[in-house]
């Protein structure tokens, strides 16, 4: 169902669950939990596919025409809903468990930034801005709130080189530590150093340089007839 409504969320999760699977087997976590996990984390984007960046193919932003409060509002509810879809269809409650705690009691960044912008820094409550939590409890359940984070971030760089994707998983990983989201979790400094090079090794192995083909431009920029 997720592939059918929400493809970009949906490929977002396949890419997760090799990121999530192969870290917990390197730090001896649960490799099959923490891949299942990442598939059934963002469940609840199913039911407002739209209002997420990466559904919105060739479609405006809605965000554009919202208040910042209604941005959030719409965004927190993927995850109520994401906890009641997997209720109702049976998930083991390990598994439900990703769908709070990936996102744990992190700040909706932007829309804390635009609001802030809009009424000013005193009128804002950075708590309306966060996540409910709770924070991850596992070592699975932390590592998918990484895994999370560094997969969107890098998929989003353009030109991205080795040094650029190690920067910008350095300074997630070390944020989430730095805003104690990590602090319920069990997770060793090693740990965390260990799931940084797993991650590394994948992201940076998925951004290698390809060769152009003979005539690709012409094939990127010519519109043949249906």
């Amino acid at each position: 169902e997720l592939s059918k409504k929400a493809a970009g969320t949906f490929n977002h999760s396949l890419t997760m669950g090799t990121l999530a699977e192969t870290a917990a087997e390197a730090i001896g976590a649960n490799p099959t939990l923490a891949r299942v996990g990442a598939y059934y984390h963002d469940i609840g984007k199913i039911l407002n596919p739209e209002s997420f960046v990466e559904n919105q193919s060739n479609t405006q932003n809605i965000h554009e025409n919202l208040l910042p409060e209604q941005s959030v509002d719409l965004i927190l509810a993927h995850v109520k809903r994401g906890v009641e879809l997997g209720e109702n269809y049976g998930l083991p409650k390990e598994i439900i468990d990703f769908i709070p705690m990936h996102h744990g009691t992190m700040v909706i960044s932007y829309f804390y930034s635009k609001a802030r912008e809009l009424y000013g820094n005193e009128a804002v409550d950075i708590n309306n801005y966060r996540y409910p939590g709770p924070k991850p409890s596992t070592k699975e359940t932390a590592i998918v709130m990484l895994a999370d984070a560094c997969e969107s971030a890098v998929r989003s760089l353009t030109d991205a080189d080795a040094q650029k994707i190690e920067n910008v998983v350095n300074n997630l990983i070390n944020s989430r530590i730095d805003d104690g989201q990590l602090d319920e979790a069990p997770l060793t400094f090693s740990d965390v150093k260990i799931i940084k090079d797993s991650f590394l090794a994948i992201l940076v192995g998925q951004r290698h340089k390809r060769i152009r083909y003979p005539k690709q431009e012409e094939l990127e920029n010519t519109k043949t007839q249906d």
